[in-house]
């Protein structure tokens, strides 16, 4: 086997995992940016708006907005800051972590179905390495 141009290979890696991306959000009842957010604090826990916005790597007032929403569907709750009674910390509630929790579920029970339906135990074997490399990458 040749070796194989990394630009070649990149390009065919971005536009592979951005069809599996892109087709696995249109089932997605969350906003992928409400999604980051609530997953944000899931991993990480209560948050500030401004640190949330930082992480997120959007302006401030974008993240009220998302953070506005997220309060209206009952996903996050709002809470006095431990030391600073001047600042509130978002954290995501038990109804916004069952439906990360189930969003998430929903797309690896799509890529399960895919994976048996489309490919065979040899590929599977293949595709269960490449996780690793693509960790790796990441």
């Amino acid at each position: 086997m040749e070796d194989l141009d990394p630009l070649e290979l990149a390009a065919e890696l971005r536009l592979a995992l951005g069809t599996l991306v892109r087709g696995l959000r249109a089932g997605d009842e969350l906003p992928q940016n409400q999604a980051a957010v609530l997953g944000q604090l899931v991993r990480e826990g209560p948050r500030t708006t401004s640190q949330l916005a930082e992480l997120q790597r959007v302006r401030h007032q974008s993240m009220a907005r998302t953070v506005a929403l997220l309060t209206e569907a009952a996903l996050v709750e709002q809470r006095p800051h431990d030391t600073d009674r001047r600042k509130v910390l978002i954290a995501a509630t038990e109804r916004g972590t069952a439906a990360l929790h189930a969003q998430r579920a929903r797309r690896e029970g799509e890529i399960a179905a895919a994976i048996t339906e489309r490919l065979s135990p040899e590929e599977r074997r293949t595709l269960h390495a490449s996780v690793e490399l693509l960790r790796r990458l990441a």
